[in-house]
């Protein structure tokens, strides 16, 4: 039946209207509001009838008006019924008849009748306005919080205060008796008979209402109420009967035993009593009954009340006791479940919070991949035992920074760590970082994310996250040493293919024109197996453009690019062709790999011969310039230029700018000088010539990247690991010349 959280204390929330206890929108079937208006019209006629027989000595006004309250509570009841025209006409009819009976003039009857029919409508009215989720307006629930109880009371005071305004205006124009304290006693009657009534109605309706969705039958309702009573503790039970026993004796001593003195007052003290400690609608019932008992003693002369000589002012006292008590008991009490019903939410969302948080956990623990969090401080505060596997216990993160190494080798600096870059505030894309044991052996490669995390406090931490590639990348450098061995092992029976090819060509020169035919299909053999030793020589060349490990030193560009423009001369001279003029500005000595380089310049020069008009005279200028810490080489030539949109396209892997133009490629030529270019931490770019043709502009370091500091220069794609095919050097055999 209730709850309690400490001995003595209950802390039961009021049952909340559910939507089986909420009045449906479209009403019940007509016969049911039918029965229903019957029911409370007789109800409403008794009320009448016992008011009317409550009027004081010397007095036209009851004490008492129970009808007002059952009014309000007949209205909340059938607000959405489909007959509520039938209750409209029955109320005033009841009302009319009520007064007629017992002694009222026609036209007064008429004014009170109508007052009456005015007070209920406003009241189901303003209840709908002011508090549309309580049941009897438009929802379910039951009053739960003390500020229901305002709304509540301001609703009957201002229905009350409509009914005496249509009222006194009746009686006015009927030339009836009136004053101040007849307005102010007409008042006192209403408000404390619909304020008791009322509040009884609207705590006890949503239970009546979903008695059959929730018991079933009468037979339900008393099994679950027999369990309710079995398992209430023993004291509890008494501490009921105590208060009901006790408030007995005390009405007893305040109203019939007081000797003439006002001993009431200390009646609230049972009101705060069982408010507190009891069940709300044992309180209700207790204001019920002894709201009633106050009424029907001052009615008999007996108590405080009786001895006021006013008849008007002594039902208005009585009806502000009345009122009063009922108002400070159920204050308590709704504010007491309120507290018990915020308590209970607070508890399941702590549960929840609970169970989630284990969830977490438990979904943390179980991953594959290392996560930490990362204070602002620098103190790794979390990681799960994946992330303990891999890097050990939390720690400070200048020990993570004790072990890592980029793939190369080279330390990593503490402002370089992902969760350093994070702290900063940064997303951390995934980089790959060698990660070694305390005694630096035995290392491993994972791949670092991190990601800021705002703290409640204001600072900021990091998310790192860890997956171990060492598996992956030495898979990958696997297949990379397979596909340049594969690659390189072929060249001897393509230079097998080659050689008889070219011998066959020459012994079937010396024979009869006849033989041309065969001699044609040897011609295309050589072709296509030059083509075919090209494009192995490209893939070798970008593999190791991609993969292999870099040999950083100091090279003198002038020295280079003379001896490729000179190599270029020879071959054009002996195969007949214009001698390409290739002229040379200031170039500055780079910090690179001399054999990537020279590929790169290879590249670049041999591309700028080979897109040129056919029978003009290749021109290639080469430049460069010191930017700070990097040298800016410029190639340009007069060739045929660049295809609108495509100066970003050719460096992609196999795109060819001029498929349809008779220029022989793979398309990986560009693409092996973009991968050379950035792994050196440069750029590549190509736009057209001012004087016609094409211009490549690239930049490489100047010095050392391992001994500038790490804000000076790019080192993220200093990052190889993997050398090409199977660490040896790569060795080309000559290619055959093809058949003129």
């Amino acid at each position: 039946m209730e709850r309690t959280s400490a001995p003595g204390t209950a802390v039961t929330p009021p049952p909340v209207g559910t939507p089986d206890t909420a009045p449906s929108r479209t009403g019940p079937s007509a016969r049911v509001s039918l029965a229903r208006t019957a029911a409370f019209a007789s109800v409403y006629a008794v009320a009448l009838l016992v008011g009317r027989m409550t009027v004081l000595d010397g007095s036209s006004l009851a004490l008492v008006w129970p009808a007002a309250g059952v009014a309000v509570v007949w209205f909340c009841v059938q607000r959405h019924a489909r007959t509520r025209w039938v209750d409209v006409c029955a109320l005033p009819l009841i009302a009319l008849a009520g007064n007629v009976a017992t002694g009222i003039a026609l036209p007064a009857g008429m004014a009170l009748a109508a007052a009456n029919l005015v007070q209920a409508v406003v009241f189901v009215w303003l209840l709908g306005r002011c508090r549309p989720t309580l049941w009897g307006a438009d929802g379910g629930a039951r009053l739960s919080a003390p500020r229901d109880l305002a709304y509540l009371l301001g609703v009957t005071v201002a229905a009350a205060t409509a009914s005496a305004a249509f009222a006194l205006t009746g009686l006015w124009l009927a030339a009836a008796p009136m004053s101040w304290l007849i307005v102010a006693d007409w008042m006192a009657r209403q408000v404390a008979s619909i304020f008791v009534l009322g509040t009884a109605g609207l705590w006890f309706g949503p239970a009546i209402s979903g008695f059959r969705a929730r018991y079933e039958s009468v037979a339900g309702w008393w099994h679950a109420t027999d369990r309710a009573l079995r398992a209430m503790p023993a004291w509890r039970v008494t501490e009921y009967l105590a208060v009901a026993f006790c408030s007995t004796v005390a009405y007893l001593l305040g109203f019939v035993f007081d000797h003439g003195l006002p001993l009431a007052f200390p009646l609230i003290a049972l009101t705060v009593w069982a408010a507190i400690r009891l069940h709300t609608s044992f309180l209700v019932v207790h204001h019920l009954i002894f709201g009633a008992a106050a009424m029907l003693f001052t009615l008999h002369g007996e108590g405080p009340m009786a001895t006021i000589a006013d008849p008007h002012a002594r039902a208005m006292t009585a009806q502000v006791y009345v009122v009063l008590i009922a108002a400070v008991g159920l204050a308590l009490a709704l504010g007491r479940d309120e507290r018990a019903l915020l308590m209970a939410e607070l508890t399941a969302q702590k549960e929840e919070q609970t169970r989630h948080a284990a969830l977490m956990s438990a979904v943390v623990d179980s991953m594959a991949d290392g996560l930490s969090l990362v204070d602002a401080d620098g103190r790794v505060v979390l990681r799960n035992p994946a992330g303990v596997r891999l890097l050990g216990p939390p720690g400070a993160m200048r020990d993570m920074q004790s072990r890592a190494h980029h793939l190369d080798g080279s330390p990593v600096a503490l402002p370089e760590l992902p969760p350093a870059r994070a702290l900063a505030g940064e997303q951390v894309e995934p980089v790959d970082l060698l990660f070694t044991d305390p005694d630096g052996r035995d290392g491993r490669i994972l791949r670092v994310s991190a990601t800021p995390l705002p703290g409640c406090d204001g600072t900021r931490n990091a998310v790192v996250l860890y997956h171990d590639v060492t598996a992956e990348r030495r898979h990958r450098d696997q297949l990379a040493t397979f596909a340049g061995a594969v690659a390189h092992d072929l060249q001897s029976p393509l230079t097998t293919v080659e050689g008889w090819s070219e011998a066959a060509h020459d012994a079937l020169a010396a024979e009869q024109p006849a033989i041309g035919l065969a001699r044609d299909g040897l011609s295309r053999v050589t072709r296509a197996a030059v083509r075919m030793r090209g494009l192995i020589n490209d893939l070798l060349t970008y593999t190791a453009a991609r993969d292999a490990d870099l040999s950083l030193t100091r090279v003198d560009l002038a020295g280079l690019v003379a001896d490729i423009a000179a190599g270029r001369a020879d071959t054009a001279a002996a195969a007949g062709q214009p001698v390409p003029q290739v002229a040379l500005g200031r170039l500055h000595p780079v910090h690179a790999d001399a054999g990537a380089v020279r590929q790169l310049l290879e590249n670049l020069i041999g591309n700028a011969i080979k897109y040129t008009t056919p029978g003009a005279t290749p021109h290639v200028r080469i430049t460069s310039t010191d930017v700070g810490g990097f040298v800016q080489v410029t190639v340009a030539d007069n060739g045929i230029g660049i295809p609108a949109g495509q100066h970003e396209a050719i460096f992609d892997n196999f795109h060819r700018a001029h498929p349809g133009a008779g220029y022989t490629g793979t398309g990986l030529g560009l693409a092996i000088c973009h991968r050379i270019v950035t792994r050196h931490g440069g750029t590549i770019t190509a736009d057209d010539n001012p004087g016609g043709g094409a211009r490549f502009t690239f930049t490489l370091p100047t010095t050392d990247p391992l001994a500038t500091p790490a804000d000076a220069l790019p080192r993220a794609l200093f990052t190889a690991h993997t050398p090409a095919v199977a660490g040896r050097p790569v060795t080309h055999p000559a290619p055959a010349r093809p058949a003129a």
